[in-house]
């Protein structure tokens, strides 16, 4: 499985709550920093910033969204 986002793209981010149950927050808009290798279980990861926050995540691929 390859990335689908790169360096610099911007992305939604949505926050999880406890036991993985979605935040009723907006989602958070952030930007690619590194792609991270593929691991083990073969999800894509991301490490992302956030472009209003002093916050850095890292992620997999299906915490993350394209803008629009």
């Amino acid at each position: 499985m390859a990335h689908n986002f790169a360096i610099n793209d911007n992305v939604h981010h949505q926050q999880q709550g406890p036991q993985g149950r979605a935040d009723v927050k907006e989602r958070s808009i952030y930007t690619i920093v590194t792609c991270l290798p593929i691991e083990a279980d073969g999800r894509p990861r991301y490490r992302i910033r956030s472009t209003t926050e002093n916050v850095e995540r890292v992620v997999t691929e299906e915490q993350i969204s394209r803008l629009g």
